[in-house]
């Protein structure tokens, strides 16, 4: 499957000006010591902020068991309200449970061995490093790291063919709400590259700001995966214009992300081939992969979709689809 020459430039270039992104919280971090006579502090004399202290708990609690309360309870107000039109059948239900279910468990093992084991061994002496870093800084650099990684780890999924079909599962769905948010093949998740940075980075000692960017992150992305529009007022009244401009070219909404779930992009709404932020919409905005219309998509999922089993969707190319014309079947 050969790539597009213009498309092959494009990221190219993208990817530089990603390079220049990548850079600015280590160049504010630096001109903040360099204007305070270059003096880094001695660990054991920094103090957390009596306020970050204060919520540290609840943020604790929710990167746990509250991030699946949450999940939850919008779940359960979507299906409360009829939001899913009765298109949630057999087949969507088990490749919807299975991709929430299994990484729970899969992920878990592998992270601890990639953090307990592995950095260890590869990164020898160097743990807690960088924890003088104060954490408006630790902050600023984990959001841009995380966020802008997966930006390129989930649009190159869209750009390069064959990488599509280990995405494709995400967009199968022919609706869009919490029980759809998890749905991914077991490779992609797997190997999701921002992951493994975040928790190099909280090796090297930026473990808060790390939590706070994670919980935030989770909010974010959730909230633009669901049924529920909460970004609606935002359109509908005038006096609240200005905040929408600022808000649906800053973080992902579900405005903009619907229109990346949207099967066509020939209505001027769907955007499939773009809209690629996850907590940052200001990326798509940045690398001009961005459709903001404020409207929302009539029908979801791959045109190319034909019911296929939990298995062939959740562990392709282990199995493959038995369904004619799919593009995981054996031919």
């Amino acid at each position: 499957m050969k790539i597009d020459r213009t498309l092959k430039i494009k990221i190219t270039k993208d990817i530089g000006i990603s390079l220049l992104i990548y850079a600015l919280p280590v160049l504010a971090i630096y001109l903040y010591f360099k204007l305070n006579n270059g003096a880094i502090p001695d660990v054991q004399a920094i103090s957390i902020p009596s306020w970050l202290e204060f919520v540290k708990p609840a943020f604790e609690h929710f990167r746990t068991w509250g991030l699946i309360a949450f999940l939850v309870v919008l779940g359960l107000i979507e299906f409360g309200f009829g939001l899913y039109d009765n298109k949630w059948t057999a087949s969507e239900r088990n490749i919807d449970i299975v991709c929430f279910l299994v990484p729970k468990f899969l992920l878990t093992p592998v992270l601890a061995f990639f953090s307990l084991k592995f950095l260890p061994l590869v990164l020898p002496g160097l743990e807690n490093t960088f924890s003088w870093v104060p954490f408006w800084g630790g902050f600023f650099l984990i959001a841009i790291a995380d966020d802008l990684t997966q930006y390129w780890y989930h649009r190159l999924h869209h750009q390069l063919p064959f990488l599509w079909l280990f995405h494709r599962t995400h967009h199968s769905a022919p609706y869009i709400g919490m029980a759809m948010a998890s749905r991914q093949n077991f490779i992609y998740t797997i190997l999701f590259s921002q992951i493994y940075l975040v928790a190099t980075l909280t090796y090297l000692g930026l473990g808060l700001p790390a939590l706070f960017v994670t919980v935030l992150k989770s909010i974010i992305t959730l909230s633009a995966h669901s049924s529920i529009a909460w970004d609606k007022p935002f359109y509908k009244y005038k006096a609240l214009h200005h905040v929408a401009w600022v808000l649906e070219r800053f973080i992902s909404t579900p405005a903009t992300h619907h229109a990346h779930h949207a099967d066509t992009y020939n209505d001027g709404v769907g955007n499939y081939k773009g809209n690629f932020g996850n907590m940052f919409f200001l990326w798509d905005v940045i690398f001009k992969t961005a459709l903001i219309t404020r409207q929302f998509p009539k029908t979801y999922g791959s045109k190319s979709y034909k019911q296929e089993e939990w298995y062939a969707q959740f562990l392709w190319p282990i199995f493959k689809s038995n369904k004619e014309g799919s593009p995981l079947a054996r031919r």
